[in-house]
């Protein structure tokens, strides 16, 4: 007997399936170097910059990982830690040039995926799923912006 999938699984199939494929056409560009798990604390970071608490708290991993994974990221070239204006004694990790190199090709392949889902579905129903899913961040993410009026 088969059960019906709750929507959080097939949402996180979506998600993982999206992921995997940004990841892959970022590795076959040539950066080789960059974890899947680098790349997810990447995708938490703000174009300004980021606390590591914040993107730990966004990764859902302890401190001592992000650090780990920014420390990493930082001896790659990627990121790098800079003062934070808003608090003297705290710091930033900021992406580099090198960083700004991969978002092109990340981005490329969203776009490509999100056709691709479009095609598949239909506009109509691409729509609304985008509608629903960014309806539903205002009950489940803790870091979106505030709501615009």
């Amino acid at each position: 007997m088969t059960r019906d999938l709750p929507t959080s699984l097939l949402m996180f199939i979506a998600s993982r399936a999206a992921s995997e494929r940004i990841f892959r056409a970022v590795q076959e560009a040539g950066f080789t170097d960059l974890t899947l798990a680098q790349g997810r604390l990447m995708m938490g970071m703000e174009p300004d910059g980021s606390r590591l608490s914040t993107l730990a708290d966004r990764g859902q991993i302890a401190k001592q990982t992000a650090t780990a994974l920014v420390d990493k990221l930082e001896r790659a070239g990627y990121v790098e830690r800079v003062p934070d204006p808003s608090d003297g004694r705290a710091r930033l990790v900021r992406f580099t040039s090198r960083a700004l190199a991969v978002l092109p090709i990340a981005r490329a392949e969203e776009a490509r995926i999100e056709a691709e889902w479009r095609a598949h579905l239909g506009a109509e129903r691409m729509d609304q799923l985008r509608d629903a899913l960014t309806a539903l961040r205002e009950v489940t993410d803790p870091h979106r912006p505030p709501h615009q009026a």
